[in-house]
């Protein structure tokens, strides 16, 4: 009997979730007095997980899982937790894992629940706490089927070394034709920036930038900070930026360590969607706008000219330590 973690790889290299869930299934294999399998598809750098506290990888290695399919995915992961005999399996809450998750739940018959923030506080019975309604409170819940199905939430519980070896397994689970009821052809992406999924800050933007020709020195600020780039909903509405970096309730939600909002009101709907980020920044030339109180740190005054002396103090401090 192990814990079973999902770990997600894009072009087979682990993503940084990937080593945030094998930390938190190494934590409640602790707690349980067992150890860490994962399963990965068409992955790389087995030893990276062993850093992590993954004792045995089942690497699926096969042509027609290198995309994400979410139902041929659940199949072969419910095959390595029943393999296993795990008894918790451990995903991520990316896009991907959502969509996977309740379908995983269905061949485990597993209690299934996301935005998990910490490791449980009982494992008898087995008491997780959760983001609810948007971000606004928590909620602790029990899951008393034999399985579990645990979804982590991003930033939730960082990354712990505890280097085990890990040993990789070839693993070959019985995917059929009828097992792809999605397709995915292609998937294209921008290869030189850094993905709001991923990223550690986010530089966001709204209507305060007064039109799509000033966003010059909201991707310079990113730049600099290795940031992804985003922006409120009537900005996206309005055409200024693609609808891919539109975050918030109705967009893609965001749990970065960083946040910083450059003339963005603070509606409701922003709010909710941005909430779980760690450490969220405003700049406003409204001191009454809502954001400030929403956020950690704010600066009053003009995005024209407060955004570009904190890019160029930001590359001095970069020049000085480099």
């Amino acid at each position: 009997m192990s814990v079973l973690v999902y770990t997600e790889s894009e072009n087979g290299k682990f993503k940084k979730t990937a080593y945030e869930v094998a930390s938190y299934a190494k934590g409640i294999a602790d707690m349980m007095g067992t150890d860490v399998a994962a399963v990965a598809f068409n992955a790389e750098g087995a030893g990276d997980l062993g850093t992590y506290g993954v004792n045995r990888l089942h690497n699926v290695t096969d042509s027609a899982l290198e995309k994400f399919t979410a139902s041929a995915y659940a199949k072969a992961i419910a095959e390595a937790a029943k393999a296993e005999d795990a008894k918790v399996v451990v995903i991520s809450s990316s896009a991907d894992a959502r969509y996977l998750g309740s379908l995983l739940s269905v061949h485990l018959d597993a209690g299934y629940v996301s935005n998990v923030v910490e490791l449980p506080s009982s494992a008898d019975p087995f008491t997780v706490k959760r983001n609810v309604f948007t971000n606004k409170a928590f909620a602790n819940t029990s899951i008393t089927t034999d399985r579990k199905l645990v979804g982590l939430s991003k930033n939730a519980y960082g990354l712990k070394e505890n280097a085990v070896d890990c040993e990789v397994k070839d693993f070959a689970p019985s995917i059929e034709e009828g097992d792809f009821k999605v397709k995915v052809e292609s998937v294209d992406k921008a290869t030189d920036k850094v993905t709001i999924a991923d990223a550690e800050i986010v530089v966001s933007a709204g209507r305060g930038l007064k039109g799509p020709e000033n966003w010059n020195m909201v991707e310079e600020l990113a730049d600099v900070l290795g940031a992804a780039t985003a922006c409120s909903k009537p900005v996206s509405d309005m055409g200024w930026r693609p609808h891919s970096e539109h975050v918030g309730q109705t967009g893609k939600p965001v749990a970065s360590n960083l946040y910083i909002a450059i003339g963005i009101s603070g509606a409701i709907q922003h709010l909710a969607g941005i909430n779980s980020s760690k450490t969220k920044v405003v700049i406003n030339s409204d001191p009454e706008a809502p954001f400030f109180k929403a956020a950690d740190y704010g600066v009053v005054g003009d995005a024209f000219e407060v955004v570009p002396a904190l890019t160029e103090k930001l590359k001095a401090f970069k020049a000085s330590n480099s």
